[in-house]
């Protein structure tokens, strides 16, 4: 089977849970003979193609940047969406899986797919809906809406990577179409292997370097700076608790003066992004992950945390699709999007030894459930699907 992956951004050279879905499943599909390109921005030096771990990967166009002032740049998706076009209509696939947003790109593949008579995937990593709103105010937040609509309407196989997107993708196209749920994984071999980071920052404590952990991009949406209050709250009963921020974004620099201004610089280190086998090392040294999302489509470093025996502490906030992988009360807690909150729940599993054995064992078994190879055999099979269709 030949088959294209479609994403703006590229794994390693951007790291996020998308970018690390294409790759986990074009490697595997690769692995197992199957004939896998990618196509996305060119982030990398060298030729606009080449061969990457089994795969070819298309750099459609000149690297851009993907944020402006702080969001998704407009002109970037544009910009690669028209650039996506030539490159795609040089080859001709059994099936195209295009990565939903930021949108542009699923028209030309839309238009690819009918010229060549190839199925389409549309895979939904999340649904914005009325977001759109907040996100860029009621005016540019109604054409937000009406593209994401139409990008809904045109799509006639659609993939979400959790019940909690296809039931809004629902509200966007009804019930009459199937969608399929299939999650992101992790690959659990792999990080078993990996040992606990072993350079502490302040001090080792119950067997554990690092007290609080979070990990992803440094943009608004994430509410970093409500887990540094947090942090600054604990530390008035835990004046050496350690929290590493793994990631980067425009949001950094504030961020930094903000442990400034509440004077945490020594208890909060800014990390920037790691290689995997870092980021997971480091994981496995912390005590909780803190995912404070007021918007995830997923959530894959929650699965992450728990196959490194991390329970997470995330918020309940409307858009936020990864308190829909966290139990409350037995992997970790769902708390509100405040830090008095977000430090409470901390507290009750930095200190409390025999909850957080208990919750821990209860997140490895919740990651058993996210295996990449059991994942990557389903989807297969849904790409089967839809070429016979």
């Amino acid at each position: 089977m030949k088959i294209a992956f479609v994403y703006d951004a590229v794994y390693p050279w951007v790291k996020g849970g998308a970018e690390v879905r294409i790759h986990e499943l074009g490697r595997r599909l690769s692995s197992q003979g199957h004939d896998v390109h990618l196509f996305g921005i060119k982030w990398w030096e060298g030729e606009d193609v080449f061969q990457y771990e089994g795969m070819t990967l298309h750099g459609v166009c000149k690297a851009r940047n993907l944020y402006a002032n702080g969001r998704r740049s407009i002109s970037e998706a544009l910009v690669f969406a028209v650039k996506l076009f030539p490159a795609l209509l040089k080859e001709r696939f059994d099936l195209i899986d295009v990565s939903v947003f930021p949108y542009f790109s699923c028209f030309t593949v839309k238009v690819i797919s009918a010229m060549k008579n190839t199925p389409e995937v549309f895979t939904w990593h999340e649904v914005w809906g009325d977001y759109w709103y907040e996100y860029l105010g009621r005016e540019k937040g109604f054409f937000g809406l009406v593209i994401e609509t139409a990008v809904a309407k045109v799509s006639k196989n659609n993939i979400a990577v959790s019940e909690w997107t296809k039931d809004r993708l629902e509200t966007l196209i009804g019930t009459d179409r199937e969608i399929e749920v299939l999650p992101n994984g992790v690959d659990l071999k792999l990080i078993s292997g990996i040992k606990p980071a072993c350079q502490n920052l302040s001090g080792s404590r119950e067997g554990k370097f690092y007290d609080i952990i979070f990990a992803g991009r440094l943009i608004k949406e994430k509410n970093v700076n409500v887990l540094i209050k947090a942090v600054s709250l604990l530390k008035r009963e835990i004046p050496e608790i350690c929290c590493p921020i793994v990631g980067d974004g425009p949001e950094r620099k504030a961020l930094e003066n903000l442990t400034l201004e509440l004077g945490v610089q020594e208890n909060v280190k800014f990390e920037g992004f790691q290689e995997y086998r870092e980021l997971i090392a480091k994981i496995k040294a912390s005590k909780v992950l803190v995912l404070p999302s007021s918007r995830e489509g997923f959530g894959m470093v929650v699965i992450e945390a728990f196959a490194c025996g991390v329970p997470v502490v995330t918020v309940r906030e409307k858009y936020n699709a990864a308190q829909g992988l966290v139990v409350d009360g037995i992997d970790g807690f769902i708390v509100e999007l405040n830090e008095k909150e977000i430090a409470h729940a901390v507290k009750k599993i930095i200190e409390g030894s025999s909850e957080s054995e208990k919750a821990s064992e209860a997140a490895l078994n919740e990651a058993k459930k996210y295996d990449w190879d059991e994942i990557v055999e389903n989807i297969l099979s849904a790409y089967k699907s839809y070429i016979n269709s």
